[in-house]
């Protein structure tokens, strides 16, 4: 009973996001915003792109596809309430709206790594077995791929929000970060989360390690594969098939190893120096991502950039 009245007291949370740093958030606010129309247009286009080109309906475009709209959803799940808080003197977030843009996160990040998994494995059949590939990557195949990887992502993510919204919260209302990010909502519980933490460890290894590791033996079998072909420009253009997505995933595993890898400070000052740094890398994460993706697929991939220039002189013609 008393656990029940603690939790009902918190109607809402305070965001502490950059208040401590006025002046950092009329100059973040501008730049966030330029990144998040960056990102809007960027992967909007692709997957107009993707859609409206017919030589770009096959399964490694249509998981493109998948993670455009992706990068998109994830964004706009925190990329408003951030910009909001920059304006707001008081950054508060109903208890409601807090589980709803825990869930969408965590939801789109999960769903993010299962689906670089599904990509690797596209370009492994590509390139190891490409006579097999129109039978093992058919439209029955990757189309169920790609609906597992949002529906895995969903799941988790219900479990992961359900457990931290059922924790009970003793008046200390104030995140010490932007969003409602899980690991931040789970500081604040006044009672065990020691559920909560082996449940995050093992969603982790589900979503996090075993992708990677997935992802890892793929590209072994991809470059060797590679290198046992004989000429140099039949290594060069199976290499850059592949290319753009090993980019993708460089720079979103290598992110996530930069911002939970380094060790913490001890120092008093140098932890609060740490701690501004920790929410910037976070902001940036959300942001520089999504707006990579679509800029290293267009950059990288002949085949983007050949249906992008079809796109535009399609619209110059009609006008």
């Amino acid at each position: 009973m008393e656990s029940a009245n603690w939790t009902a007291s918190v109607t809402e949370f305070i965001l502490l996001g950059l208040s401590a740093h006025p002046k950092l958030e009329k100059m973040f606010f501008v730049l966030i915003l330029s990144m998040y129309l960056v990102i809007l247009l960027g992967n909007g286009v692709l997957i107009l792109v993707t859609i409206s080109d017919s030589h770009l309906h096959t399964p490694m475009y249509f998981f493109l596809g998948n993670l455009s709209f992706l990068d998109i959803c994830y964004t706009t799940s925190s990329v408003p309430l951030i910009l909001d808080s920059f304006l707001t003197p008081r950054k508060t977030i109903p208890f409601s709206a807090c589980a709803v843009q825990m869930f969408l996160s965590f939801a789109m990040g999960a769903t993010e790594c299962v689906l670089l998994g599904m990509m690797a494995f596209d370009r492994y059949v590509a390139i190891c077995n490409p006579l097999r590939y129109p039978v093992v990557m058919s439209k029955a195949a990757y189309m169920p791929m790609a609906a597992s990887s949002w529906a895995a992502g969903s799941a988790a993510s219900i479990v992961q929000t359900s457990l931290a919204m059922r924790l009970p919260f003793c008046g200390n209302n104030i995140i010490n970060h932007f969003t409602c990010e899980i690991l931040a909502v789970l500081k604040l519980a006044c009672a065990d989360i020691s559920t909560n933490v082996i449940s995050m460890g093992v969603t982790n290894v589900i979503f996090l390690g075993i992708p990677v590791l997935f992802i890892f033996v793929s590209y072994i079998f991809i470059l060797t594969t590679i290198l046992r072909i004989p000429s140099a420009e039949g290594r060069r253009k199976a290499f850059s098939t592949c290319s753009a997505h090993l980019t993708v995933v460089v720079v979103f595993y290598g992110t996530i190893l930069f911002m939970y890898g380094k060790p913490k400070s001890k120092d008093p000052l140098g932890a609060d120096k740490q701690d501004l740094s920790d929410k910037l890398i976070s902001l940036f994460y959300g942001v520089v991502t999504p707006m990579l993706n679509p800029i290293i697929y267009s950059l990288r991939n002949k085949d983007v950039k050949t249906a992008l220039r079809n796109l535009v002189s399609q619209k110059i013609f009609t006008q």
